[in-house]
């Protein structure tokens, strides 16, 4: 239960009770100091049950509290380790992206050096025949 639903629940169970108690001790025959000795100990009765579950609903709400805080702390630890994987993941692809563009660009130039030789010799071999 939440805190203002179990507070109002504590309340109405406080006063029905010594609204009932009152009542049934109002039409019981006894003398006014029996009454009223009953109605004390009513009240006193009440009491301790409204202590008794405002303890138990704190200590549930401590729990869950808790709980949540520990799952917290595990979902921290958890998402960590991603960041840590992804950055190791982009240093990597990072990494093979940069071989790649250099053995690229290794290809280009040997295939740009190829290219020209063969033009230089072609010219050569014409300037011979001419």
């Amino acid at each position: 239960m939440e805190n203002g639903k179990t507070a109002e629940f504590l309340k109405g169970l406080l006063i029905g009770g010594v609204i009932g108690s009152v009542v049934g001790i109002l039409y019981a025959p006894k003398s006014g100091k029996e009454t009223r000795d009953d109605l004390n100990k009513k009240a006193d009765e009440l009491v301790g049950k409204a202590r008794e579950e405002y303890d138990s609903a704190l200590e549930k709400s401590k729990k869950s509290y808790d709980a949540a805080i520990a799952r917290l702390k595990e979902l921290e630890v958890l998402a960590k380790k991603k960041v840590e994987e992804v950055e190791e993941k982009v240093e990597e692809l990072t990494e093979k992206s940069k071989e790649t563009v250099e053995e690229s660009r290794g290809r280009l130039k040997k295939a740009i050096d190829a290219g020209v030789d063969a033009f230089k010799e072609e010219k050569t071999e014409k300037k011979k025949k001419a």
